[in-house]
């Protein structure tokens, strides 16, 4: 794999019909453009470029048309994801506030390719190429989208740097080189004396900034985070809430933020809630403290 930042463009993810595959897993189909725009099939009409007044709407990066998940438990089938459906526009902060258990973490996985919708499809640049070659797949995860765990998910017995310099190792960049952006990363995170301590030696607002170099090292132009602040203190959740917002701006990223605490969500572009299965528009509000206390329900 190339050492170039990000490939020209991708296609949809979406389910592949369950007929080949014999009640399996459904598999996504991700790829890359490799021939130029004219190669991507459009995925059916594009709400916006539909009209004049559409066109002076940001570009749609990432979006989820109509998707549904369902997991299997014993003989019946556990619906997670029921018509679940969005739009993540260029530039724009977005939280999705539900309880936990809601589906929060099936919809950013699935958004991220790291799980397959049972139906529906998800678009990155409104491009659509049907594929199953895993390659393709782990290129999209790798290249376009970054993804912030609750749980920082470093390698304990690695040192920071080497933590984040593992999405450009798994690219194919040489070691050297991957370690040094990783250390600029490391510094634009405030980590730069601490790039050759171990994870398992650093506090929990440390692992989770790491964490948050590692998902963006890469360049990518999405960042998904799924309750980047969950596990963390209410000084260190503010802290890290703070530096993915400046990041976000800095970089110019196109973000999603699940979370439970309207305290967060209020803070951003957009608050969005997951009811039953299904994406709804809805507010967020503060308490008149603006502490961390207030939650979904």
């Amino acid at each position: 794999m190339g050492n170039s930042l990000r490939p020209a463009g991708f296609g949809t993810v979406r389910a592949m019909p369950a007929s080949k595959h014999s009640g399996k897993a459904l598999r996504l189909g991700i790829a890359r453009n490799r021939e130029g725009p004219s190669a991507m099939k459009e995925g059916g009409t594009n709400p916006d470029s539909s009209s004049p007044a559409s066109a002076a709407l940001p570009q749609t990066v990432l979006e989820a048309r109509s998707v549904q998940k369902s997991y299997s438990t014993g003989e019946k089938e556990l619906p997670v994801l029921v018509d679940a459906s969005l739009k993540l526009r260029r530039g724009e902060m977005v939280a999705i506030v539900a309880p936990s258990g809601a589906g929060k973490s099936t919809l950013l996985h699935v958004l991220a390719a790291l799980d397959t919708p049972t139906s529906g499809g998800v678009y990155f640049d409104s491009k659509a190429i049907e594929t199953n070659q895993d390659t393709a797949i782990a290129d999209f995860r790798n290249r376009a989208v970054g993804f912030l765990w609750q749980r920082h998910q470093l390698l304990p017995d690695f040192t920071a740097a080497e933590n984040v310099a593992m999405p450009l190792l798994l690219r194919g960049a040489d070691f050297a080189s991957a370690l040094q952006t990783a250390r600029k990363w490391l510094a634009e995170v405030g980590l730069e004396g601490r790039a050759d301590h171990r994870a398992g030696e650093l506090s929990g607002g440390e692992q989770q900034r790491v964490a948050i170099a590692r998902a963006l090292v890469t360049g990518p132009r999405v960042l998904l985070a799924d309750e980047p602040t969950g596990d963390l203190d209410e000084q260190n959740a503010w802290a890290v809430f703070d530096l993915v917002q400046r990041l976000h701006r800095a970089h110019k990223l196109t973000s999603l933020i699940a979370t439970h605490n309207l305290a967060l969500a209020a803070r951003c572009d957009r608050v969005l809630g997951l009811e039953r299965g299904v994406v709804v528009t809805r507010t967020a509000q503060a308490g008149a403290s603006g502490t961390l206390g207030g939650e979904a329900s």
